[in-house]
């Protein structure tokens, strides 16, 4: 049910003036402690500039390496890294056409097509997602965590179910909070979140226990390090996952899984394969998930075309 929901989630909040993405690390001093569940992007001023470099995610390695488009840098030592690591790094970012390479005198070079926008991020917004708030789980840590680290500006919980006083008085003040039909797309705000302050330090929860919680103090470089990394994967990754090899396989036409056998949209990883009685192995569905992406949101496919865009009606609440 929570996967359903929070396809259907992604798909209403699409916009042209934000990126969305899914499941997205948020820890800073322990990495996979805190992952949320849809994360937007709203751009800053020098957006224009990142759209300009590549659709894809740029490794945060490259991007805070002394390596700019000026004089070409050797890779020893612009990478403090193990040489193969170094590598592979360079790889990927000259993949995305960040980086290019060279050698010189035998000793390989890089240096960045491009400066890198420090400000092309505006805001990030978290979205807890539970669509049935009689089964909060972690719920209450997890919001906690979020509103303590501040590591964005605003905190959301979105649920299916009619929320009540005693639902808002045990979550956190400064969360927001919507109520989402999955099935219509209808979206409420029955709470607005109070902005939080990224550039102030914050408290990271590294784990808790019933006598004893074990807290970190994060600088506000190192949010602001971490917000970065965040927003790069937001614009590389989106939230739409590739839909199963199976005949009975095809995608709606804002480019979720579904299920023509089950009617119904599918969780890939979970509802499909050889465990469902159904299944029945073909090659994935053709899907256009640039396409949409590119009309839809404020990503861009391919930075030398360009063109107009079209709004999404569910911005007004936002």
């Amino acid at each position: 049910m929570e996967f359903r929901f929070e396809l259907a989630l992604c798909a209403a909040l699409e916009s042209t003036d934000r990126v969305l993405a899914r499941q997205l690390g948020a820890g800073v001093t322990v990495p996979g402690v805190r992952v949320v569940d849809v994360c937007w992007v709203t751009p800053g001023p020098e957006f224009e500039d990142r759209t300009a470099l590549t659709p894809d995610r740029i490794p945060a390695v490259a991007i805070e390496a002394d390596v700019g488009p000026g004089e070409a840098v050797p890779v020893a030592e612009a990478f403090d890294l193990p040489p193969e690591r170094a590598s592979a790094v360079v790889d990927a970012a000259v993949d995305t056409g960040y980086l290019e390479r060279e050698r010189r005198s035998g000793r390989p070079v890089v240096r960045a097509t491009a400066r890198y926008p420090d400000d092309w991020i505006g805001s990030l917004t978290a979205i807890e997602n539970k669509p049935d708030l009689g089964e909060p789980g972690d719920l209450e840590a997890q919001l906690r965590y979020d509103v303590a680290l501040g590591l964005f500006e605003r905190v959301v919980l979105a649920t299916a179910s009619y929320v009540t006083r005693a639902h808002l008085n045990r979550i956190p003040d400064p969360v927001g909070v919507w109520r989402f039909d999955p099935e219509t797309g209808e979206l409420a705000v029955v709470r607005e979140p109070t902005p939080l302050d990224p550039d102030a330090p914050g408290v990271e929860v590294r784990e808790e226990q019933p006598l004893r919680t074990d807290v970190a103090l994060v600088s506000p470089e190192a949010k602001a390090r971490k917000r970065r990394r965040v927003a790069e994967r937001a614009y590389g990754k989106g939230w739409r996952p590739d839909p199963p090899g199976c005949t009975h396989a095809t995608t709606t036409a804002d480019g979720r899984p579904y299920c023509d056998r089950f009617d119904r949209v599918v969780d890939p990883g979970r509802d499909c394969g050889p465990g469902c009685a159904a299944y029945d192995p073909a090659d994935p569905p053709p899907t256009d998930h640039e396409r949409l992406r590119d009309d839809r949101t404020a990503w861009v496919a391919d930075p030398d075309a360009g063109g107009p865009r079209r709004q999404s009606g569910l911005s007004r609440f936002l």
